[in-house]
């Protein structure tokens, strides 16, 4: 049975005070990051001293704007190619991953579907340094034994690609095996007996069905990527995403609005790849309905 809110007056003051109390403190930080990128000031901090955009939009120095810093816009750059890179080749494996766990049948599948959710309770430290040390030992031995030098295999973006995709593959494997599971077989077995081939029922009937989990999958591993900062951190070449831009100016510079300009321009970007991601998911359930 299904819970629903205190019926006493009290009760329903005090539900609906832990409710609004909640959402504030999962707000105030992301409200007071974005107020402060319009700050006149040359630090994040109280007091107020007006209003400006040159923190997005200054091409002068100390009020450098986001829009005309170098090292912040090739960072944003590396993290959408990455992002790009990392979702794409998530969503295919994950597919695939899917596809094994839901309709295979094969001895060690539990042992299997373990070792695929693992990187999920791995700390992104140990990832990353392990991905790191692999890497590191196997061009050192090509090195060393053929005189052959991969110089992917060093920190850069190819291995910060490979880090994410090794924990990011996970979730959209479970996103999108969730939504295999509801899948009525009989819809293929009707398309088989019809006359139509295993690859055009796959293409024509389960990959659209699989639509909405495919979207959502690529939009979430795209975010993750985009702002994934422990693993990345291990990996990471000259070619830094923009996390570790922003961490690196935190250290050497210290915090300065243009930071709070980007997080608030990551902030709505993320919103809108969400808003993306229900409108399509609501768009293929009222055609289902219909």
């Amino acid at each position: 049975m299904a819970r629903r809110a205190p019926h006493h007056a009290f009760g329903r003051w005090i539900y609906r005070g832990y409710v609004l109390m909640f959402f504030i403190y999962l707000a105030a930080p992301l409200v007071a990051a974005g107020l402060f990128a319009f700050n006149d000031s040359l630090f994040p901090s109280l007091p107020w001293q007006g209003f400006t955009l040159d923190w997005f939009f200054s091409d002068e120095e100390p009020k450098l704007g986001m829009f005309y810093d170098d090292r912040l816009l090739r960072g944003l750059r590396n993290s959408f190619l990455i992002g790009i890179a990392v979702a794409s080749l998530s969503v295919l494996v994950g597919t695939c991953n899917a596809f094994l766990f839901e309709r295979g049948v094969f001895p060690g599948k539990e042992f299997l579907y373990i070792l695929m959710v693992l990187p999920l309770v791995i700390p992104g430290v140990i990832l990353g340094i392990s991905i790191l040390v692999l890497a590191s030992t196997v061009a050192n031995g090509l090195e060393d034994r053929f005189d052959i030098s991969l110089d992917l295999l060093r920190p850069g973006v190819f291995l910060v690609v490979m880090g994410q995709f090794a924990f990011i593959t996970t979730i959209t494997s479970l996103v999108i095996a969730a939504r295999l599971r509801k899948f009525d077989y009989a819809m293929e077995e009707a398309a088989l007996n019809l006359g139509a081939s295993r690859a055009r029922v796959l293409l024509t009937v389960t990959l659209p069905y699989l639509k909405p989990a495919l979207i959502a999958a690529a939009l979430v591993a795209f975010l993750v990527s985009f702002e994934n900062f422990n693993t990345t951190l291990m990996l990471v070449g000259s070619d830094a995403p923009l996390t570790i831009t922003m961490y690196d100016r935190m250290v050497k510079v210290g915090s300065t609005p243009v930071l709070n300009a980007v997080s608030l321009f990551l902030m709505i970007g993320s919103g809108f790849l969400a808003l993306i991601s229900i409108i399509v998911q609501r768009d293929k359930a009222s055609r289902v309905e219909a």
